[in-house]
């Protein structure tokens, strides 16, 4: 059954077209007593993470406007344990920037709207390779990630 896109939505999809996706900033890290080669696999459980943390306007010249989203993934290995705190082994965290061309102007209410049903869509293949390559980098167990995956 399809979901029923609102008008705000649409608009914004229409005049909102990708110009560029690129990362802002990263964080990856195994802890001092955490050896990724010699631990179980059945050990850890992983834990995903998605934001979309902030959209801004900015205007090029006279007449072209751009939509930066800025979104925040990432992934934890916590080992499986009683206690209520997670015992975080290994970490890896991007922010991503999605940049859009604003054909025409939009109200921030679609913007919002959009940065948080469709912009990530555009962010997720970027993040899907960052997290594996970061995951062969740092010898973490290898996690593939749906083609697509997200809350509603």
């Amino acid at each position: 059954m399809a979901t029923k896109i609102s008008k705000n939505l649409q608009r914004a999809i229409d005049k909102l077209k990708i110009q560029d996706v690129y990362l802002k900033s990263s964080q990856a890290q195994c802890e001092d007593d955490f050896d990724p080669k010699s631990t179980e696999l059945n050990e850890l459980l992983v834990q995903q993470m998605h934001a979309v943390i902030k959209s801004e306007v900015l205007r090029i010249n006279t007449d072209e406007l751009l939509v930066r989203i800025y979104i925040r993934l990432g992934a934890r290995w916590v080992a499986t344990t009683d206690s209520k705190e997670p015992n975080i082994k290994a970490f890896v965290e991007a922010d991503f920037i999605a940049e859009y061309q604003m054909t025409e102007p939009l109200e921030q209410e679609a913007i919002d709207e959009f940065s948080h049903q469709n912009a990530s869509f555009h962010v997720w293949p970027y993040w899907r390779e960052f997290l594996s390559s970061q995951c062969e980098r740092l010898r973490l167990p290898r996690v593939v990630l749906p083609i697509v995956q997200f809350n509603k």
